[in-house]
């Protein structure tokens, strides 16, 4: 019995050692008139949904490549989900068509990185993904938002480095 008892404490001690080494800066991330966004409705799901969804993974992300004692504030302008909701009528329901054309997914952001309280960067703009149909995509098929999620993966690795490499 003590050694299971043991290598559960090993086990314990060495995840708070993991969360030590990944603590990160402070991040918040706000969406600015979510109304007026052009598409971020889906057949599925509804904006509020959607917008729940990419919050918390911009959240993640951003933790993910922040340093102790950064803050990233992203403030989201515009969303506008990859491909366009065409109604069906073999369905008679509306269905997300993913054509590869001028339907990439885009999103419109502001963000403002700070390192103890001083701006550092501040810079707003249109993160987009014109070839989202000719690439490998890491995310599963039934993935929600997984056209947007490897475009800001590519975006957060540009503006923020590797994580890999911190």
């Amino acid at each position: 019995m003590r050694p299971t008892i043991r290598a559960i404490a090993a086990a314990m001690a060495l995840m708070l050692v993991s969360a030590a080494a990944h603590a990160s800066g402070t991040v918040r991330v706000s969406f600015v008139q979510p109304e007026r966004f052009v598409d971020a409705e889906d057949v599925r799901r509804d904006s509020t949904d959607n917008l729940r969804r990419l919050k918390s993974y911009l959240e993640e992300q951003a933790s993910r490549h922040l340093s102790d004692g950064q803050a990233l504030s992203i403030e989201v302008l515009d969303v506008d989900l990859a491909g366009e909701v065409r109604f069906d009528r073999r369905r008679m329901d509306d269905v997300r068509v993913l054509r590869g054309m001028a339907d990439w997914p885009r999103i419109t952001l502001r963000y403002t990185l700070e390192t103890v309280g001083e701006p550092v960067r501040r810079v707003e703009q249109t993160v987009y993904d014109m070839a989202y149909l000719q690439r490998l995509n890491r995310y599963a098929g039934d993935e929600p938002l997984r056209y947007e999620k490897h475009m800001l993966d590519e975006w957060f690795d540009a503006q923020f480095g590797s994580v890999a490499a911190k």
